[in-house]
């Protein structure tokens, strides 16, 4: 199975390459869009800040590339909030795979969220052998509030989507190669799904 973690400068992706490892597999490191396209699981990473990282992608052009991929493609934090129509952070356009646009939690609340939360409400295949309210691992000050495509629930300040599916697209906001047995599974579930 070829893996490919998309590498355009604005990701975790030694941590993503060393957790695939742990599961018995390889992933290749790319911004080629040839062998992204060839690819038969694609994960686009991201840490950082939303306009940058978009420029970063236009750049390459990539920003092309990935909404017609037809293979299954996971989005993590960043990479699932570029994946939306729009962020708050940096008034920025998205992809627009996620019908919904990212906006900031509020002042009444410390930012970034750093560190486990619960989550809840799973509707997805992504979620097999993962019972409600483990907990996963969230850095971030940006949130994608719930819509038809949330597959899974967290809560900080209010409920929010944790995870969204579109097709073949999913998106995490919380970081599966972070968030120990429960992001391997949900790693697993990934890799091994159609």
């Amino acid at each position: 199975m070829k893996i490919v973690i998309i590498n355009y400068g604005a990701g975790n992706i030694q941590s993503i390459k060393f957790a695939i490892k742990r599961l018995g597999y390889d992933a290749i490191l790319s911004n080629d869009a040839e062998e992204i396209k060839e690819a038969d699981k694609v994960i686009f990473p991201g840490v950082g800040e939303a306009s940058s990282a978009m420029y970063k992608l236009k750049a390459s052009g990539l920003d092309k590339i990935i909404p017609k991929l037809k293979q299954p493609v996971l989005g993590i934090c960043l990479g699932m909030q570029l994946m939306c129509n729009s962020s708050e952070e940096g008034t920025t356009k998205g992809l627009g795979i996620f019908d919904v646009d990212v906006v900031k939690f509020s002042n009444q609340v410390k930012v970034p969220q750093i560190g486990w939360n619960q989550i809840s409400n799973l509707k997805s295949t992504l979620f097999h052998h993962v019972k409600e309210k483990e907990h996963i691992y969230l850095v971030h000050s940006y949130y994608a509030p719930l819509c038809s495509e949330t597959i899974a629930i967290s809560d900080y300040e209010l409920n929010y989507s944790a995870a969204l599916k579109k097709d073949n697209f999913y998106g995490t906001q919380f970081h599966p190669e972070k968030s120990s047995v429960v992001g391997e599974q949900i790693l697993k579930n990934f890799l091994t799904c159609e």
